[in-house]
């Protein structure tokens, strides 16, 4: 599989800047959305079903919302498992469950190709520039197989054990930033309102014992009123959180930290966010704070 057929399904937000990386290299792909139009809007090939993807493909990536859409792709139209050949090799970009990933690679195994799971990091913008993360489960010898196509859109790839193990440390590493930046939204709101000079926080906060990726990336940005559009939206970062709880729960874990960001990421929902990128959980938080928001036009001039 030296320059295999490359198959996409899922052309949203990350799915479509990752296909578009892989276009850009000069790799044709056939691809597939449900949404009319998103094949092309990336360069790909249009493809009428996923099954079809799969049946024209030697490599086929699937980014798609949860472990439910996984399972109604690969389950609901038989010809997609039919579709599925020896040595073929399937890359599941998706945020699941672990305990779902293991059952679609047992049934991908036993028609004689392999499933990797990995997850990815690094937001809409890293897509954009082919700098994502991703956290690999499964076989090592059909990881670096895959490995030169992930490479145009990843430019760090762990593998962190067998089948499941990258949806795993996906959802460890999606909860801290659920943790990490409906927090810090809070602070954020509270030192507006406390009259202090943004900017100056932020260079505190990131100098200091309290910064993380949000301080870093993210609210330099929200504070000019760039919310960094196109990344994980407030509903999946809150069913991000749900899965994360249902899996500490399967290991015996207790989850202590998880009511701030259920209650931050709900609100944003309950208040009209829910399809708005997550970094807008800071306005959610404003709005039942006395209106606030970090960035005012007027005050820029």
């Amino acid at each position: 599989m030296s320059t295999p057929n490359i198959g996409f399904i899922g052309l949203g937000n990350m799915g479509g800047r990752m296909t578009a990386c892989i276009v850009r290299a000069g790799r044709q792909v056939l691809g597939f959305d449900t949404r009319q139009g998103a094949a092309e809007e990336v360069g790909a090939t249009p493809a009428p079903t996923a099954a079809d993807v799969v049946a024209k493909s030697d490599l086929v990536l699937l980014s798609l919302p949860d472990s439910a859409v996984v399972e109604a792709v690969v389950y609901s139209d038989p010809g997609f498992l039919e579709a599925i050949r020896h040595g073929q090799i399937i890359v599941d970009l998706s945020t699941s469950a672990p305990a779902s990933t293991r059952r679609i690679a047992a049934d991908v195994a036993a028609r004689g190709a392999t499933l990797l799971d990995a997850g990815i990091s690094g937001g809409a913008a890293a897509a954009e520039k082919g700098t994502l993360t991703l956290m690999v489960g499964g076989d090592t010898s059909a990881l670096e197989t895959a490995r030169p196509v992930l490479e145009l859109f990843a430019d760090k790839i762990f593998l962190c054990g067998d089948s499941g193990a990258g949806h795993t440390v996906k959802l460890l590493n999606n909860f801290l930033n659920a943790v990490t930046l409906s927090a810090t939204a809070e602070v954020m709101v509270a030192a507006k309102k406390a009259d202090l000079d943004l900017k100056t926080v932020l260079d505190v906060i990131n100098a200091s014992s309290g910064v993380s990726f949000a301080s870093l990336n993210r609210f330099p940005k929200i504070i000019q009123g760039d919310y960094l559009k196109g990344g994980l939206t407030n509903t999946l970062m809150l069913k991000d959180v749900a899965t994360y709880l249902d899996l500490v729960a399967q290991l015996g874990v207790a989850s202590l930290n998880a009511p701030g960001p259920v209650a931050a990421f709900g609100l944003a929902r309950q208040l009209g966010y829910a399809d708005q990128i997550s970094n807008t959980v800071v306005d959610a938080i404003g709005d039942v704070s006395g209106g606030v928001r970090l960035y005012n036009p007027k005050e820029a001039l």
